[in-house]
C-alpha cells in the first residue's frame, strides 16, 4: 500500500509538459518559428527601439518574442534572455497572452535588431564583435608569412 501512496504522489509532481505559443490564425511562418524570452522590464524598452515588432506574448515576468527558426546560430543571446527552439515555453499553467500582433500575417521580430537592442540594455558587445586573442587565430599558410 505504500509503494501505491507513493507512486500516486510521484505521479502528481510531475511538471506539465511544455506548451508551444500559439500564433493567431493567419499568420504565415513558412520559417518556422522560436521564440526568445526577455524580462519584462527589458522588453517594455526594447519594444520602441525596434523598426518592426511581430508577435510577443507575456508569460510569468517574462516577454515572448516571435522569431524566424535558428536565430541562434552564431548568436549568444545575452543574459537574462532565454531562446526557445520551437517556440516551446517552459513549464506553464495558463496559456501566454498575446500583448502585441503586428500588421501583415508575417509573426516574426527581425532577430538582429532584437537582438542589439537587447545586448546594448544588457551591456553585452555581440558575438561578432568580440576580439579574437592571438591564441584563436589559425596558423598562416604556406607562402602568407
Amino acid at each position: 500500500m505504500d509503494t501505491l501512496t507513493r507512486l500516486s504522489r510521484n505521479r502528481q509532481s510531475v511538471p506539465p509538459p511544455p506548451r508551444r505559443l500559439e500564433l493567431p490564425p493567419g499568420m504565415r511562418t513558412q520559417l518556422g518559428c522560436d521564440a526568445v524570452g526577455i524580462p519584462e522590464d527589458f522588453s517594455h524598452r526594447i519594444m520602441t527601439r525596434l523598426p518592426r515588432v511581430g508577435c510577443v506574448y507575456a508569460d510569468q515576468g517574462l516577454w515572448w518574442w516571435v522569431v524566424p527558426a535558428g536565430s541562434d546560430v552564431a548568436l549568444e543571446w545575452p543574459m537574462p534572455s532565454y531562446y526557445s527552439p520551437g517556440a516551446l515555453l517552459p513549464e506553464t499553467d495558463a496559456a501566454p497572452t498575446l500583448l502585441h500582433c503586428p500588421d501583415g500575417d508575417a509573426p516574426y521580430t527581425p532577430p538582429i535588431p532584437l537582438y542589439l537592442a537587447l545586448c546594448r540594455l544588457t551591456g553585452t558587445t555581440p558575438a561578432w564583435s568580440r576580439t579574437v586573442g592571438a591564441g584563436h587565430l589559425p596558423p598562416p599558410r604556406r607562402g602568407e608569412d
